[in-house]
Formats: C-alpha cells, structure tokens, sequence
C-alpha cells in the first residue's frame, strides 16, 4: 500500500509551478489519517516536494481547526475549551460594570463564535468530547445571566434561547 517513490509528489510539484504557486515548507505539514488501531502502521519518512522536505505530523490545522489522524478532534475540543474559558475568566472581571446586554454581546461574540465555529466537524462525536464543549455553554450562561455555580442550567439555557451542542452538532 504504502510506495516510497509517490508519483503524484512530482504531480503536485508541476501543478503548483504551471499555477503560480510556491510551497512554504514551514506552514506545510501532512497528515496521515488511519484508525487507533492502525496508528502504529502511519510511516514517519518525510516527503520531498521540489526542494522542499516535509515530515508528516500527528496534529494539523486547518482554518483554525486542529485535525488529528484518527480524526477524534480532541485537540480541537481541548483548544476551544481553553480559549472560551480564558475569555470568560477575562468577562467575568468586568461584568458588575457592564449591562447584560453588553455582557452578552461579549459571550457572544468571544465565547459562543468559537465554539459554533467549525462545529460541522464534530458530528458523529461520542457523548464526552461534545460534554467538554456544553461545559463552556453552561458556564457562559451562567455568566449572563449571574447564576451560581451550582445553579441548575437548563432554565438558563432556556431563558437565552441556547441550543445544546448535540442539537446543532450531530443535526
């Protein structure tokens, strides 16, 4: 299955070139994508393009979204959660001195875009990966609209008018 001589590598090269376009070795990765099981068959030998010597990764971005080779998402997921969390730890220092209006305008448009964004690429995710992502949805409710931590979420939820991630993700 696996050639070391790719034939399509010197394709690419030629199609580039009659294009007008340039590879950048240094924001050009490859990725493999194969099941868990089949990890341990990906080769690790770089590719040679041109002049240019690329090795694969295990972890791409693409528009801002991180692929990994069994395509579970989970760098993405992790990464998302961490930024929305930052960004609401950054919201809830000045939220005695905006209005709810303001301090939703700011969870909507800090919070709520990066996780709606790229969200077509988590269907068929299993239960646990899309918790991470509820886990910044329930938060940022509770941040609009001044709840407890332990403050049941759904009437929350409701009263903004906010899907769960399951509904819109795996629609």
């Amino acid at each position: 299955m696996y050639s070391k001589n790719f034939p399509c590598v010197a394709e690419v090269s030629l199609w580039m070139r009659s294009n007008g376009l340039q590879l950048n070795p240094a924001k050009t990765e490859i990725l493999w994508f194969t099941s868990s099981r089949r990890q341990i068959q990906i080769p690790q030998t770089s590719f040679c393009v041109g002049t240019a010597t690329i090795a694969p990764s295990c972890v791409v971005r693409d528009l801002g979204i991180s692929f990994d080779s069994n395509l579970s998402m989970t760098t993405h997921i992790s990464k998302t959660v961490s930024n929305c969390f930052a960004a609401m730890r950054l919201i809830r220092s000045v939220r005695r001195f905006v209005s709810m209006a303001v301090l939703l305008s700011l969870v909507t448009a800090l919070v709520l875009s990066r996780v709606d964004y790229g969200n077509a690429t988590l269907a068929g995710l299993p239960a646990r990966q899309l918790y991470r992502l509820q886990s910044v949805l329930h938060a940022a409710a509770r941040i609009v609209l001044r709840a407890r931590k332990f403050d049941h979420v759904t009437p929350l939820l409701r009263k903004l008018h906010w899907l769960r991630i399951s509904d819109f993700v795996n629609t």
